[in-house]
């Protein structure tokens, strides 16, 4: 039988207090009819990179609600951006989360990118139930003990 430790949030409380960075990016993929129709703006739910955005940014600050361990951050700034690659008829979501605190922010980033995409996904579903997201991943990050992080 193997002994199972209790394990509960890390104790920050000790580390010091330093700007943190955290940038990340996913990818999702349509149909060529739906990347077209999303770059010309014609999807009866409204501005699908505009609403996009704001999911993002919201789902970077409730991340510790819905991933337990995440400790709770004054979040400085996120931002939500957009690139398309019209060959593989993809939109590529980035993130990039700011704060200054004891713990760093990568979760945030993470999150933010995923829901951005999931927003994309919801609001063009009418479109391609085949959309993929691809790829979530952290791409850079600074701050704290560990240094900096470039994937």
């Amino acid at each position: 039988m193997v002994k199972q430790k209790v394990s509960g949030m890390i104790d920050v409380s000790q580390k010091k207090i330093t700007r943190r960075i955290a940038r990340a990016e996913c990818a999702i993929e349509m149909n060529k009819k739906t990347f077209d129709c999303v770059l010309k703006g014609d999807s009866p739910k409204g501005d699908i990179f505009q609403t996009a955005r704001v999911a993002g940014v919201m789902a970077a600050k409730k991340t510790p609600e819905i991933i337990p361990m995440c400790h709770s951050l004054s979040l400085n700034t996120v931002k939500i951006d957009f690139k398309f690659n019209a060959k593989k008829c993809q939109i590529v979501v980035l993130s990039e989360v700011v704060c200054r605190g004891r713990t760093g922010v990568e979760m945030e980033a993470l999150t933010a990118v995923s829901v951005s995409a999931l927003t994309i996904y919801d609001m063009m579903k009418w479109s391609d139930r085949r959309m993929r997201i691809l790829d979530v991943k952290l791409t850079y990050k600074s701050g704290g003990k560990s240094g900096i992080f470039k994937a």
